[in-house]
């Protein structure tokens, strides 16, 4: 059973002074890049810039130390944006923190009761509908500052921004298309000799350089936020038990996506370094370091890929790294934080579209469209619609339901029942090698079941009692991986009507899942134990025993 323990206190038992350096250094170079995607990830979330900083400052340094990935950098991602922005702009800034403390803690419970496993039960079709629906969903949002336009109303839902776009085309500001572009081509175009510094950093040192001595009328940070150097401070929220019932599904929404981002990121950074993450203890983290970000002013965290796998890139190695990254930034806001007010929206918004097209995964999604069964590309088209019309919540729901659905309409669809062929009808002599040519008594019927045996196929099973005028009827079972309850319900059935025309009824080769719930169903008590045969030779052989003695 997997560990409950931090990989900190695993990686140090020889930790040395020469990763000590490297992880030194990683983290400063990681917190240089998480610094301007941390305040545009903030600012993408109808929240302020400090909220980001402080975010990637208190999850950062939490869900490094208690975490079980040697490598995984936490703190704002683009997956919360929508769902955190819908909460502030409804339920305001007290409403985020009691949703992101109860997150927190649906966090440390999956972790406790060992659910870091139940991630592989989520269909990646859904995964990367949500996803793209996401990156759209941000992108569209973006494009206001990009274009600096002016709205007359502050829309929350993405289809009313596209709205309000269109009617406020006409104050389209030409300044801070100019420097959006210069910002966009700096993200897109910085040689890749030079990526040991940020795109990201020049691009709004830049960009605010331009502004300021160009005296541009353009839109920055200052004129919307107020910035500081204000560290973070405890503050510990109020709610009531209708205020809690009314969060809890925003809640489980962060809770659900902080784990599917952070154990998918925990696999990535896995492949990269040949090591294994503990994922219950990082579920465990990521509780940690969501409700310590609520309660020092952040929003949700959760694993960062994409500064993930720049600190292994940069040679950081072990949770030091991460910690080193949450220190530096706190330096950072100390020092630097009032320049922030400098940064153009326009700037901001560039920053956000290439976040959104990283995160697109517009190849996958492409590639699964292509190649994967129509029921599947309906799952993930109608989750990406679904997350870009309305929300994330009822996008993943609607899609979960979707998803389960069609998998239970293939599964019944691969699950028949066959009676045998016999020898006489093919003119053929029974041959031991082939089940369908085994000898076998003339008082004998032989029906074999192939695939699951559960609510959705109990249709099919009405042909094996369509003929009675056999004395014994075998039911092969070998196929039947697992049944549920409708299934032991229609063998019942069979049983019943087999009774009722004296029809004794012998089963074969049971696997273990069905036989144990034949049990607990009591079930084998009313066929009789000495009819439940290991193979079909011993199933034959009991039809052939019972029927002489009947004889006899």
């Amino acid at each position: 059973m997997e560990k409950l323990k931090p990989k900190l206190f695993s990686v140090m038992k020889h930790y040395s002074k020469k990763q000590f350096v490297n992880d030194v250094i990683s983290g400063i170079i990681v917190a240089i890049i998480a610094l301007p995607l941390s305040i545009a990830l903030a600012l993408a979330s109808g929240v302020g810039p400090k909220e980001g900083i402080f975010t990637a400052i208190t999850a950062g340094f939490v869900i490094s130390f208690l975490g079980g990935s040697r490598v995984q950098i936490a703190g704002p991602t683009a997956a919360f944006a929508t769902i955190v922005a819908g909460i502030v702009a409804k339920k305001g800034m007290q409403g985020l923190v009691v949703a992101t403390i109860m997150a927190g803690i649906l966090l440390m419970i999956m972790g406790f009761i060992r659910m870091g496993s139940l991630i592989n039960y989520i269909p990646a079709t859904i995964t990367s509908g949500f996803t793209m629906g996401i990156a759209i969903t941000i992108f569209l949002g973006q494009i206001k500052d990009f274009l600096g336009l002016t709205f007359e109303k502050s829309p929350i839902e993405t289809m009313e921004k596209v709205v309000e776009i269109g009617k406020s085309i006409g104050t389209f500001s030409l300044q801070a298309f100019i420097i959006g572009m210069i910002a966009l081509a700096i993200l897109v175009f910085w040689p890749k000799k030079l990526q040991i510094i940020p795109p990201s950093l020049v691009a709004v040192i830049v960009t605010a350089a331009m502004v300021k001595l160009m005296d541009l009328q353009v839109n920055t940070i200052g004129d919307l936020y107020t910035v500081t150097s204000e560290l973070p401070s405890f503050h510990l929220p109020t709610a009531t038990f209708g205020d809690i019932v009314g969060l809890f599904p925003d809640a489980l929404t962060i809770a659900v996506l902080a784990a599917i981002e952070s154990l998918l990121s925990c696999v990535v950074s896995d492949g990269m370094i040949g090591s294994r993450h503990r994922s219950n203890m990082e579920l465990i983290a990521q509780g940690a370091g969501n409700i310590v970000s609520a309660l020092f002013g952040g929003i949700p965290a959760t694993g960062a890929l994409a500064r993930t796998a720049a600190n292994v890139k940069n040679g950081g190695r072990t949770p030091i790294a991460g910690m080193v990254h949450a220190v530096t930034l706190l330096l950072i806001v100390l020092v630097m934080m009032p320049y922030a007010a400098l940064i153009p929206m326009p700037a901001i918004a560039a920053i956000l579209f290439i976040v959104a097209y990283n995160m697109s995964g517009w190849r996958t999604v492409a590639h699964q469209i292509k190649t994967s069964p129509k029921s599947d590309t309906i799952v993930l088209v109608t989750t990406l619609v679904l997350t870009v019309v309305f929300d994330i919540v009822v996008a993943i729901a609607v899609g979960f339901v979707l998803a389960s659905l069609l998998f239970m309409k293939r599964m019944a669809e691969v699950t028949d029942v066959n009676g045998w062929v016999y020898p006489e009808a093919m003119n053929e002599e029974a041959n031991d090698e082939n089940i369908f040519y085994k000898k076998v008594p003339s008082n004998t019927r032989v029906f074999e079941i192939n695939g699951p045996m559960f609510f959705a196929s109990s249709d099919k099973f009405t042909n094996i009692i369509e003929d009675t005028s056999e004395d014994f009827l075998i039911i092969r079972m070998r196929s039947v991986p697992a049944i549920d309850a409708t299934g032991v319900q229609t063998l019942e059935k069979i049983l019943d009507v087999c009774k009722k025309y004296k029809v004794t009824v012998i089963f074969s080769h049971v696997n273990e899942q069905p036989m144990s719930i034949m049990k607990k169903a009591g079930f084998v008590e009313m066929v009789g134990a000495d009819n439940f045969c290991e193979h079909i030779d011993s199933a034959l052989a009991r039809a052939v025993e019972l029927g002489n003695a009947a004889k006899a």
